[in-house]
């Protein structure tokens, strides 16, 4: 065996990058003196690109595949080095793997609060946060914008460059979009369009590409939480008014709830008023005279309810609070609430209740007999 042929088997034949770190970008085929065989086979996986640098210069870019490093595979090489007359003579050149794959579930969030103008909320201030997408689109390109003569280039390197264009970019399209904050929730999605759209421009400088991005929450100051809230309660509130007007409508029609002794008691009532308007007036049976102006209808009488260990119980009426009061059932403490009543009140703070709970003075002793 010649002396070339040893030295020819010094050098590799196959050249290929094989990467399960799932966050490497970049990755230079590592020889020492950077010395590759001529007619050496290079193989180019799915999601891969190589980028050929001779001499500093960059030389060629190869897309998934393999080939044969030799002069007619490397069109610019040849013009570099005038490789016109063919030889099988080792030549130094680096070659960088770049994966073209997409990489996903990158974080992105804004660091401060946005400053934005809303037609109902006035100016307020928002924070986002979401995931996004990145692909190396021109291998060519982002090796010599961003990758320089990094031997291994990550993500990490260059998530923080593009979290910056994300939120610079998020900040006028949201400003820009007119979207109420209380609808941004419900156009996450048109959002996450409208950002992605005006980025791209951007990275498409570096050789990247974003494909997806995602918005996952966008939330707005505590105070404003607040008084959301706020609003929010006092809506409830009034449909719970409603409510329960139409409850206690609906136990007085169905007399389950009122006393049976007060029903009975205001039917004798206007018994007793039916016969008094029909009995004959004047002297000696005389022509009646003219029957007197009807009355006012007496107030309606208010009903109750008692909330006690997160349940409520009721209607009930003031004479039964008064029995409630009398047996220790009802107490000044007692939450109570009747229709157009602020919110539940103690018993004892409400005026029409608090005189059940006066204690009168006992009678004095009886005179002596005789």
């Amino acid at each position: 065996m010649g002396i070339w042929d040893f030295l020819s088997g010094q050098f590799i034949d196959v050249i290929e990058w094989t990467d399960d770190t799932r966050d490497t970008l970049v990755s230079r085929f590592e020889r020492e003196g950077h010395e590759i065989k001529y007619g050496a086979k290079l193989t180019v996986r799915e999601g891969q690109a190589a980028v050929f640098i001779h001499e500093g210069q960059l030389a060629d870019v190869f897309t998934p595949g393999l080939y044969m490093l030799e002069t007619n595979n490397m069109p610019i090489m040849t013009s570099l080095q005038h490789w016109d007359h063919g030889f099988n003579s080792p030549f130094k050149s680096e070659i960088y793997f770049v994966n073209t794959n997409r990489f996903t579930n990158n974080k992105w969030g804004t660091k401060n609060p946005i400053m934005l103008r809303d037609a109902e909320f006035g100016p307020t201030r928002i924070r986002a946060f979401g995931t996004y997408t990145i692909k190396v689109a021109d291998p060519a390109r982002f090796l010599t914008e961003i990758v320089g003569t990094d031997g291994e280039f990550t993500t990490d390197e260059i998530s923080f460059q593009i979290r910056n264009i994300i939120v610079q970019e998020f900040s006028r399209a949201i400003a820009a979009s007119g979207i109420p904050v209380l609808d941004m929730a419900a156009n996450t999605g048109e959002v996450g369009a409208l950002i992605a759209k005006a980025i791209d421009p951007t990275i498409a400088q570096y050789g990247l590409s974003l494909p997806e991005l995602y918005i996952e929450n966008i939330s707005l100051p505590p105070a404003v939480e607040k008084a959301l809230d706020a609003r929010t309660s006092r809506g409830i509130a009034g449909n719970l008014d409603d409510h329960m007007k139409w409850k206690a409508a609906e136990a007085m029609g169905k007399g389950g709830a009122m006393d049976q002794s007060m029903g009975m008691g205001m039917g004798a009532g206007m018994g007793m008023n039916m016969a008094q308007q029909m009995m004959p007036q004047g002297p000696w049976g005389a022509a009646p005279q003219a029957a007197p102006a009807a009355p006012p209808p007496p107030p309606v009488e208010h009903v109750w309810h008692i909330a006690e260990n997160g349940a409520t119980t009721g209607p009930f009426s003031k004479a039964r609070l008064g029995r409630m009061a009398t047996d220790g059932q009802l107490t000044r403490e007692t939450l109570v609430w009747t229709a157009g009543q602020d919110g539940w009140k103690p018993a004892g703070q409400v005026q029409e209740l608090a005189q059940l709970f006066t204690i009168l003075p006992p009678p004095p002793p009886p005179p002596p007999a005789g």
